[in-house]
């Protein structure tokens, strides 16, 4: 058994835990977050130029949605199916740019000014059909990006 398994073992026999920080924890926290900042400008900045009126359904919320599930289906596609990305990649693309992007915060807020505006329907309709358009998008972006990639390798 090796120093750390020793370490380890005698530890959790003492009831007691060692927090260890992986190396380079920092370098992915920092490139979430700038790709956070750049996903989300990029949501604020689609919603200004398609602004949703109050009480209305909420379209520009629900594109962005779609859209950027369709671009996580392609980037998981690529990054896993190519392999040959930096290791930063997936946590700034996928979980900082589109992940800043995707708003599902505002999914939640939009349904709710839609159940306050008395528009039932209107709002359980968007609650499920932005569920079933981001799964769709994820599946048919992957599926299409997984074609391609293995027509290209061949």
């Amino acid at each position: 058994m090796g120093t750390s398994q020793a370490e380890a073992v005698a530890s959790a026999q003492s009831g007691r835990t060692r927090r260890t920080r992986p190396a380079g924890q920092w370098a992915v926290v920092a490139v979430v977050s700038v790709g956070g900042a750049i996903g989300a400008v990029a949501r604020y900045a689609a919603g200004l130029l398609w602004p949703t009126p109050a009480g209305a359904f909420p379209w520009a919320t629900l594109l962005i949605n779609a859209v950027g599930c369709a671009l996580i289906g392609v980037l998981l596609v690529t990054v896993s199916e190519l392999g040959s990305a930096h290791r930063l990649v997936r946590p700034f693309l996928g979980t900082g740019v589109l992940g800043g992007f995707t708003t599902f915060s505002t999914y939640a807020v939009d349904a709710q000014q839609l159940l306050q505006a008395g528009r039932v329907a209107s709002a359980l309709a968007y609650l499920a059909a932005t569920l079933l358009l981001a799964m769709a998008a994820v599946w048919a972006a992957a599926a299409t990006t997984r074609r391609f990639v293995l027509r290209r390798s061949r």
